[in-house]
């Protein structure tokens, strides 16, 4: 069985929830269920609470953090609450001139081109995010037995972010960079692996009982190319936060090929995207890692009874695995209806109950 991974000074009530065990591969009451981007633009109270408020503001006010971290909890009764905040906020908490354009998403003023650039990216400080640290704080009190994940990019997100000076689809100045200067390319990720680190470590220490790495843009890369220039920057991150003993999740979009890269990279858990069943991406993660995922969100669109065929399905997929969480294999769609995960959460539960 795991090794048990129970941060000392936390709940027993808390440890025992369905999601820490299955995370730690410990039998379990019912399949755990949560959504990426769970509370997300598809409640029609995030939005309310969101008005005329932008992205990056929102994710700096621990009472707006705290709320809307809580609405798909209160509302869809998920078995985990994920930490709403944005892959960029360390960036800018340590000064990066960027913002996140409404139907474009982060936007860099300056982006990193060469080394001179790299003077962009100064350790992140704990006092850089003190309203992270309070807005944990307030969650975990408001959440009781109810598991918090802590939420960071991981650091080929982050840098293809930064180098190409917003969204990309083909990432051509991001791959030229790491093809045409891999020292450069090692410095910029290695700082980026130290700030999102911190920023982990952060929520952590103010009460968040796991941790989940998004390397949205990680698909982009051959296996090859992920090994040897982005896997031992979030390998790094993972080790520097290994003391704390939380479970650290590890997921990608479009990453089937990479699976058992980023189950290396050491983390307890490994989500795949829903381009891979979940018996298949567990045998290419390999033995002695939970698995996450992974119900293609775009289902949630059809009639309840061809949603409730295609989860039944992931949860054959995943009968026998040793530690199965059920997620999406993307986060939720704006325009999904909110009733749809609710219901959702519902058949998980009954049809995995024992």
């Amino acid at each position: 069985m795991s090794t048990d991974h129970r941060p000392p000074g936390q709940p027993t009530s808390l440890q025992d929830s369905a999601f820490l065990r299955a995370c730690r591969r410990e039998p379990v009451p019912h399949t755990p269920v949560w959504f990426m981007r769970q509370a997300g633009r598809s409640l029609p109270e995030y939005r309310k609470v969101r008005e005329g408020i932008g992205m990056l503001d929102s994710c700096m006010r621990p009472d707006l953090v705290t709320e809307i971290t809580l609405q798909p909890v209160r509302r869809h009764g998920v078995d985990a609450a994920i930490y709403f905040s944005d892959i960029v906020v360390p960036l800018k908490a340590i000064g990066v001139d960027l913002d996140i354009k409404p139907g474009v998403g982060p936007v860099v003023e300056k982006p990193i081109r060469t080394r001179a650039d790299l003077e962009q990216l100064r350790p992140l400080e704990p006092g850089d995010v003190g309203y992270v640290t309070e807005a944990v704080r307030l969650l975990t009190r408001e959440l009781g037995d109810t598991p918090l994940i802590g939420f960071a990019g991981a650091p080929f997100t982050l840098a293809s972010y930064l180098v190409e000076g917003g969204p990309s689809r083909n990432h051509e100045h991001t791959k030229a960079l790491m093809y045409g200067d891999p020292e450069l390319w090692a410095a910029l990720l290695d700082r980026l692996a130290g700030i999102t680190a911190t920023f982990l470590s952060v929520q952590i220490e103010a009460g968040a009982s796991a941790v989940q790495l998004f390397d949205s843009w990680a698909g982009a890369l051959t296996p090859a190319d992920y090994r040897h220039s982005v896997l031992p920057a979030s390998a790094k991150v993972f080790d520097a936060v290994a003391h704390h003993g939380v479970p650290r999740i590890h997921f990608g979009v479009g990453t089937g090929e990479l699976l058992g890269a980023m189950g290396e990279a050491g983390p307890e858990v490994v989500g795949a995207d829903w381009r891979v069943p979940m018996d298949e991406a567990a045998r290419r993660i390999g033995p002695g890692k939970a698995v996450q995922g992974n119900l293609d969100p775009a289902v949630l669109f059809a009639p309840r009874e061809a949603v409730e065929t295609q989860a039944r399905r992931v949860l054959d997929a995943a009968r026998g695995l040793e530690g199965h969480i059920f997620n999406l294999g993307h986060g939720v769609l704006p325009d999904t209806d909110p009733e749809a995960l609710t219901r959702l959460v519902s058949y998980v539960h009954e049809q995995t109950a024992h």
